[in-house]
């Protein structure tokens, strides 16, 4: 016997993308109303900077404020990020790591669910080619967002792309849990 529970309605859910750079880092906010259907809407993208010319402490400092505030102004029920890939300089992949850390503890230290894709993955997911070029991805990013002409940075593009791909992973994590088992 098949019972089904209402459990009222499902409220919304807000996926934060984050592209991490020690100078920019991309960020898009999708939002998914309740229901059953996978559209997101877009909240806001954009880019957090530092100044090139300051030291990287103060750089990443400026990073965290920005996070800080897009945080309170828009609470995310998750985060995500692309994991990091190899094929840059050692030196490049330890600032990274850096500016990673630094936005992985700010939000963590709210409280915030944290995910991670690996490049692969994301572009499977938004383009349905896991070896997809950039300009694929935004392409297919603009389309699901219904977005016309967008101005986004590649870094806003790429943050985007990470949100659409835990969405979708969420979507299908639960249709598998809500499938009737035998």
């Amino acid at each position: 016997m098949l019972r089904l529970r209402y459990n009222g309605p499902r409220r919304s859910m807000r996926i934060l993308g984050l592209d991490p750079g020690s100078l920019h880092t991309g960020f898009g906010l999708l939002e998914k109303a309740g229901g059953s259907g996978s559209t997101f809407r877009l909240v806001e993208a954009g880019r957090l900077s530092g100044p090139r010319d300051l030291p990287l402490p103060e750089r990443l400092a400026r990073l965290v404020a920005g996070l800080q505030d897009l945080l309170a102004r828009h609470p995310p029920d998750l985060a995500v990020l692309e994991s990091p890939f190899h094929g840059v300089s050692s030196r490049s992949l330890i600032v990274l790591a850096q500016a990673r850390g630094a936005l992985l503890a700010t939000v963590a230290g709210r409280g915030i669910e944290i995910r991670e894709y690996s490049p692969a993955e994301v572009k499977s997911a938004v383009t349905g080619n896991g070896r997809a070029d950039k300009e694929q991805v935004a392409r297919m990013v603009r389309l699901l967002l219904g977005v016309t002409g967008a101005g986004w940075s590649a870094d806003a593009t790429d943050a985007l792309a990470v949100a659409l791909c835990c969405g979708q992973r969420l979507r299908l994590d639960r249709l598998r849990d809500e499938a009737p088992r035998r």
